[in-house]
């Protein structure tokens, strides 16, 4: 969420081959979702997405006019990009919910839809941002469909600043979770948690989990807001967001074992160093206030927001090109996320694994090209249309997305940026071929017929395009 007045193309992947003659696709249509292209929706700050029971994927957000209330589905990710977006509530005319509406998040409570939000009043001055957060409660089945209402405010344990509300069921219990700035505590707002009795009150005093004092917390303002959180590997893992909403904005992390008093501070470890941040090379400044879901294969993705340049003209609370983008969410061989970078724009990136020695990833180190498991960011790349025909492609490693795999005459494949020859133009196209049921592909050279992307003695270049070290695993 922001402070700020006061303190603040290309489909890619197999849906692009769908045309291919040569290309095998899955036949299942989960493996057949179209591929992601970021960012997903423009001018959509703090997003919650989340694939529901009934199949759909929901998304809201903040809008940058900050007076609505707003609600898209779609039945893929990548259809939320064009997914038509309903008005469900404006902002009042006047009173405590006048102004400013912040963060909306949807949750099905016992059946009953309820969308959080926060909100201040209108009129200017210090006053708008009183904020404190509210409910409105949908009178039917469907969110889409049905009339809302407001619910009423959360009662809060101080009247002080509070937002960024979420909600998560734990071994049969609900909890509550939020930002608030505590009295007596000289920060801008900690995390807090509690178990809910109701939709809008609490069943037992919270407990603080963190407070920001890192210096990573700490940049413009004193932030620790926007949880969201995983269970997955007998943990729990609950990010946050930190620090002022421009390029200092970043993420955190909380992990507690499953089987941990939730509600004891002392059950929540915080990373010492922030675990999502502003990337340079990919162009994505300042992301954070995030959310998890699951792609069409049960995959793990993380949503969040964050603007393509680093420059902000004016004040941030009225900058809106905070943009909703998404990416793949890796683990580490301990189990817990690999953020990774910020992918930056274009279809989401894949990872592959060399069938011929499973250990080894197509990676790079700077400009040249290994096969190995360096740092996540390194073994991510981007699959473009190429410029040999609907079925060719072009690969671009996310960390250099100004430079491609080129196959060189002697069989040597390198980074290379783009000459805009002729023989550019031939060496750098590639054939995705997809060996049905085997989950199996393979990168046929157009530029070197009978000869494919591979992994020979270490080294990345062109091998015989049967050979085993011709294919690939898409991770």
């Amino acid at each position: 969420m922001p402070f700020a007045l006061s303190r603040r193309g290309f489909i890619g992947s197999a849906a692009a081959l769908s045309a291919a003659p040569m290309a095998v696709r899955a036949a299942s249509d989960e493996a057949a979702a179209p591929v992601p292209v970021n960012p997903l929706v423009k001018n959509r700050a703090d997003a919650q997405v989340f694939r529901h029971e009934d199949g759909y994927y929901y998304m809201t957000g903040s809008v940058p006019e900050y007076d609505r209330l707003v609600l898209r589905r779609s039945k893929t990710i990548a259809g939320l990009a064009t997914a038509e977006e309903k008005v469900l509530w404006r902002h009042e005319a006047s009173g405590p919910r006048s102004g400013f509406i912040w963060a909306p998040e949807l949750h099905q409570i016992d059946g009953v839809w309820h969308m959080y939000f926060a909100a201040g009043p209108s009129g200017g001055g210090d006053d708008v941002f009183r904020i404190r957060t509210y409910a409105i409660v949908c009178d039917g089945a469907d969110p889409m469909t049905g009339k809302w209402r407001v619910l009423g405010e959360f009662q809060s344990p101080w009247d002080s600043f509070n937002l960024d509300s979420t909600i998560f069921t734990h071994k049969g219990v609900r909890y509550f979770v939020w930002a608030q700035r505590e009295p007596g505590i000289e920060t801008n707002s900690n995390l807090y948690i509690a178990p809910l009795k109701t939709p809008l009150t609490l069943a037992a005093k919270p407990a603080r989990l963190t407070v920001p004092t890192l210096d990573w917390e700490v940049r413009g303002y004193k932030v620790a807001e926007a949880p969201a959180i995983l269970h997955r590997n007998g943990r729990l893992f609950m990010t946050y967001s930190a620090s002022a909403t421009d390029a200092r904005y970043c993420l955190g992390l909380l992990t507690a074992d499953e089987n941990a008093d939730l509600m004891d501070p002392k059950s929540w470890t915080k990373s010492k160093q922030p675990v999502f941040v502003t990337n340079r090379q990919t162009s994505v400044y300042g992301p954070g206030h995030n959310s998890f879901t699951v792609d069409e294969q049960g995959r793990d993705i993380l949503v969040y927001h964050g603007r393509d340049y680093e420059a902000i003209e004016g004040d941030p609370l009225f900058n809106p090109d905070r943009h909703t983008r998404v990416q793949r969410l890796y683990y580490t061989a301990e189990g817990t996320p690999d953020f990774g970078v910020p992918v930056g724009n274009g279809p989401m990136p894949e990872r592959f694994i060399s069938a011929a020695t499973p250990t080894a990833l197509l990676a790079h180190d700077g400009a040249r090209l290994i096969g190995g498991n360096p740092s996540l960011a390194q073994t991510q790349f981007r699959q473009t249309r190429g410029r040999a025909g609907k079925e060719s492609v072009m690969l671009s490693p996310i960390l250099m997305p100004d430079h491609y795999l080129v196959a060189g005459k002697d069989g040597a494949v390198t980074l290379q940026p783009d000459s805009k020859s002729a023989d550019f133009s031939l060496r750098s196209q590639f054939v995705r071929l997809e060996e049905k049921g085997q989950g199996l592909l393979r990168f046929a050279a157009v530029g070197a017929p009978g000869k494919a992307l591979g992994l020979a003695d270490g080294q990345i270049r062109l091998v015989g395009s049967r050979e085993t070290s011709a294919y690939w695993r898409a991770d």
